[in-house]
């Protein structure tokens, strides 16, 4: 490895350089999505000659750290450089667990640092096709964020109370109000369209009223939705023509059996949970 790679905190600055690196490996990610996932987040970025050559982000939701964006540039993998990155970016917050969604090719580096696999997410995308407002649903506001963080952690175990305010903001979050039938979804702009998600509801049926909510006004829109492959949701997903592209191995380092009124049934990304 060249004696001029260095490890610095990932600042506004790398963003260009890590935008490169994730166009490279053919990522949708924009600049603006990078600025969002940075804004929410601490990291690192390694350096070569002042270019950024990998990076990895660590971003915290009360006592869990999700640990995110890890690319390393094709000149410098098979050197252990992933592992610096990510052990760089989890010591940028001491925390009972950290989760990551990873690839096969990283599953074997991640077990040795102690993550244990606890599902598998599978993305779909495509174009919406046309669908009706279901009753019962409308936009949330600011006044509900209290409820909508509280729902969020009996589900992930998560407070994610900085991502909810980021969606009121930049994005829309539906509500299902229909007697014991609660939950909420979010769309934002991302990528080459839009994604659908988090999506946090008590059953399989509730979390397609939100998809369909959060979907109806965007005919023709470019989707992309990660779900979970026990969530149920993926039959209706491709019914819809959002085929499978593509997914990954979500894990842990601590034990997270619970049972909970609601859970999540679709991400808000793969580096949010």
């Amino acid at each position: 490895m060249s004696d001029t790679l260095t490890l610095a905190p990932f600042s506004p600055g790398h963003l260009p350089g890590a935008l490169a690196l994730s166009q490279a490996e053919r990522w949708p990610h924009r600049a603006e999505d990078w600025a969002q996932f940075l804004s929410l987040s601490q990291g690192v970025v390694a350096l070569v000659d002042g270019q950024v050559a990998g990076t990895a982000l660590l971003t915290r939701f009360g006592h869990v750290g999700l640990v995110n964006m890890i690319i390393v540039g094709a000149p410098l993998r098979g050197r252990g450089l992933g592992r610096r990155l990510v052990e760089a970016a989890m010591a940028t917050a001491d925390l009972p667990e950290y989760r990551l969604t990873a690839t096969e090719a990283g599953l074997p580096l991640y077990r040795k640092m102690g993550f244990v696999p606890t599902g598998t997410v599978v993305q779909h995308q495509g174009h919406v096709a046309p669908l009706a407002v279901p009753p019962h649903t409308e936009w949330a506001s600011t006044a509900d964020s209290a409820a909508l963080v509280a729902m969020d952690r009996i589900a992930t175990g998560m407070d994610r109370a900085p991502l909810i305010a980021a969606l009121l903001a930049q994005g829309r979050i539906a509500v299902l109000r229909d007697g014991d039938r609660q939950g909420w979804a979010g769309i934002r702009a991302f990528g080459r369209g839009l994604v659908a998600g988090p999506v946090i509801a008590s059953d399989a049926d509730t979390a397609r009223v939100l998809l369909t909510r959060v979907m109806a006004d965007h005919p023709g829109a470019f989707l992309r939705v990660d779900t979970q492959t026990d969530s149920g949701l993926s039959p209706w997903l491709e019914e819809l023509q959002l085929t499978r592209a593509g997914g990954g191995i979500a894990m842990s380092t601590a034990d997270r059996p619970h049972a909970a009124p609601t859970r999540s049934f679709a991400l808000a990304a793969q580096a949010f949970g």
